[in-house]
């Protein structure tokens, strides 16, 4: 399994990278939840963790959603 962080915005989604663990993920999930650029920016709409199995694409309908999170926004 890999486990790979996604940044969602009004354009689609990007692969930020890929973890052998789900820990070393949520390190960077977590890191870019308070990131002052994410929170500032208004564009990025959130975040998410999406695991893989072997050869499968982070950004397709392979990939599990493990975890997700929205900014806030006005």
């Amino acid at each position: 399994m890999t486990y790979s962080v996604l940044t969602h915005d009004a354009w689609g989604s990007a692969n930020v990278g890929s973890f052998p663990s789900l820990e070393q993920a949520r390190e960077v999930f977590q890191a870019l939840q308070k990131d002052r650029w994410f929170l500032a920016d208004g564009t990025v709409r959130g975040l998410s963790i999406v695991e893989t199995s072997s050869g499968a694409k982070a950004l397709t309908a392979d990939a599990r959603t493990v975890e997700s999170f929205s900014f806030p926004h006005s």
